[in-house]
């Protein structure tokens, strides 16, 4: 089997232009099955992988969401259906923290999961603690009663780039240099939709200005609108407003990628073997949500939501201080200087389809 690399460059080659879109190369370079960076099976995170997350710094992350799982199932009325669903679970770490902080309760748990890697991995953690379907079309036919949940999901979904030549914005596209090496070149835009969102994008911007079009997101949380439940859905990523998402500091766009916790911008380079992410643009995640249904109901940097979340569980402690260990948790996922502020979380209030 060929190598990410080669397999790019004879892809490439059989293209009649010679060039692709770097939305098809970050979908190869990320979930190609055998050489991409998840395609393979689940990574290591935390201090022995390439970064870390809410779930890997400790279970109360999770405890955070059980409480709140809890919360939505008694404001909907206990209904006996009620499901956490949970989509981009890794290798269901925060499904086994999400499920010990219930302590037995007899919430339904499932997960969107397509990968069967993922799935087997999943499985051997959880065993019949949980249920699978293959995608968020699956959901449309029920549970009529849930509260979905995501970390870290849409921020590595394959992106668009695009960049303001000073007349015009232009898609950005791979091909080979003539060696072996890839490189950016300019091009007329390779879809339909990604050319109608350019349309909404400032025209003011320095020339050379590039920015990230999700494109996927957008067909993501239309496809979740479509879902039979009614209930809340929890977004947690790192990501900007508009407002920051195009400020002149940001020009060469937030793409980056992640290699045993350093980052650069070299995002042609090693792929297969490195993390592709980029910041998610939260003011056009909620306008898409808003037009198909969706309410926005909470919206704040992850360390304000989250302390929101913690007060019944501080409350709980009656005066009493957490345990070393918790503390730091506490802090690591909301504290400005580390996770509080680079996350934002938002919860979206999902009435019945």
């Amino acid at each position: 089997m060929s190598s990410l690399p080669q397999l790019l460059r004879e892809t490439l080659a059989a293209t009649p232009s010679g060039r692709l879109p770097f939305a098809q190369v970050m979908d190869l370079a990320l979930y190609h099955p055998e050489h991409g960076y998840y395609g393979a099976g689940p990574r290591k995170i935390g201090r022995k992988g390439d970064f870390f997350t809410s779930v890997s710094i400790g279970p109360l992350f999770g405890k955070l969401l059980a409480m709140r799982a809890l919360q939505e199932w008694q404001a909907l009325g206990e209904p006996a259906d009620f499901t956490i669903i949970e989509q981009g679970a890794h290798d269901g770490q925060l499904a086994e923290d999400v499920l010990s902080a219930l302590g037995g309760h007899p919430i339904r748990y499932l997960i969107v999961e397509p990968n069967p890697k993922y799935r087997a991995v999943q499985a051997t953690r959880l065993g019949d603690q949980v249920q699978w379907v293959e995608s968020l079309a699956a959901l449309e036919n029920g549970p009529k009663h849930g509260f979905f949940l995501c970390n870290e999901l849409p921020d590595a979904f394959p992106i668009h780039l695009v960049r303001w030549n000073g007349e015009r914005w232009e898609e950005l596209f791979v091909e080979t240099d003539g060696t072996e090496a890839l490189r950016f070149i300019p091009g007329e835009c390779s879809c339909t939709e990604l050319s109608d969102e350019m349309k909404h994008l400032p025209w003011d911007l320095e020339t050379g200005h590039t920015l990230e079009i999700n494109l996927a997101m957008l067909t993501w949380i239309r496809a979740l609108a479509q879902a039979a439940f009614r209930g809340a859905i929890f977004i947690a990523d790192y990501g900007l407003d508009a407002e920051e998402f195009f400020a002149d500091s940001r020009a060469d766009g937030t793409i980056r990628r992640y290699h045993r916790h350093q980052m650069d911008g070299k995002v042609l380079t090693d792929l297969g073997e490195c993390d592709l992410t980029t910041h998610i643009n939260f003011t056009r995640l909620i306008d898409e949500a808003v037009r198909h249904g969706l309410a926005q109901r909470e919206y704040d940097l992850q360390g304000r939501l989250l302390g929101r979340m913690a007060m019944s569980w501080i409350q709980s402690l009656e005066g009493s201080p957490p345990d070393a260990a918790t503390m730091r948790q506490f802090n690591s996922l909301t504290h400005p200087a580390l996770m509080g502020r680079s996350f934002r979380c938002l919860i979206l209030e999902k009435s019945a389809r």
